[in-house]
């Protein structure tokens, strides 16, 4: 199924029960395998899904990137990048607070945040880093799949958009040298949980941000200055349980921080 063939009746049934499930925090099927959607098609169902949250007066904060790691893409069984959209919504205050049963199954995952200054030319070598980026920071992303145990298709999580449920973002700070190759770690409660590295983010961030941008601009989305950018995970999800104190940190970039309520 095509953007072109879902009709607006389908895509704005199919947002709503995404929508549905993300405010009652209670997991679906898959929708996929059910209508035949495509990626194109989940494209369009994320849009209205977005749509919906800034009915209520949210607003667009930022673009992510999702699966840029080969353990991303092997947790979750799918194998190509994608992308989704931030809201003020979803943003969380570096060392915050987030309720756990706000969500299905929660789970934390370490990245690297760009603050980008302007609007980007057309062809411009936004990864070379011209003066577009305003500045990098680690930070944590909460994924959340709303379908049942966390199991979708490529167009599944695409409508989902991308599985994103809030984000935390440390410090910001010039880019550093050696981007495309920092040590990463997730602390869980002051003990390591995952070990990675920056290159795991398509090789290099500042990769994840050029594919991001374009595709994005595929579907008429395009970025505006003071958006942030969420390159990608540096290593596989980690759960996360009522109680638990999160870290990111990034080499070179500092730490990011979120707490989840008992």
């Amino acid at each position: 199924m095509t953007v072109e063939q879902v009709s607006p009746v389908d895509v704005a049934e199919l947002a709503a029960r995404l929508d549905t499930a993300a405010v009652d925090a209670t997991a679906i099927g898959q929708l996929a395998d059910e209508v035949g959607l495509d990626v194109d098609g989940g494209y369009a169902v994320q849009a209205a899904l977005v749509g919906r949250r800034l009915a209520r007066g949210e607003r667009l904060v930022g673009l992510k990137m999702g699966l840029t790691s080969r353990a991303k893409m092997a947790q979750v069984g799918v194998d190509e990048v994608i992308w989704g959209r931030l809201t003020d919504g979803m943003r969380v205050p570096d060392g915050g607070t987030v309720d756990p049963a706000a969500f299905i199954h929660p789970r934390a995952e370490p990245e690297v945040a760009f603050l980008l200054d302007r609007l980007p030319e057309p062809g411009e070598p936004v990864g070379d880093f011209t003066d577009a980026v305003r500045a990098v920071a680690p930070a944590i992303e909460l994924i959340d799949s709303r379908y049942a145990n966390f199991r979708f298709s490529l167009p599944d999580v695409i409508a989902d958009n991308t599985s994103a449920a809030a984000f935390a973002i440390g410090p910001w700070s010039p880019v550093p040298d050696g981007l495309d190759n920092l040590g990463v770690l997730l602390e869980i409660d002051g003990r390591i949980a995952q070990v990675g590295s920056t290159a795991a983010i398509l090789g290099d961030p500042r990769r994840a941000l050029d594919e991001g941008l374009r595709l994005a601009g595929r579907y008429g989305v395009r970025p505006a200055g003071g958006w942030v950018f969420l390159a990608g995970a540096a290593t596989a999800a980690v759960p996360l349980r009522p109680g638990n104190h999160v870290r990111a940190v990034v080499e070179k970039l500092g730490t990011a921080t979120l707490k989840a309520a008992a």
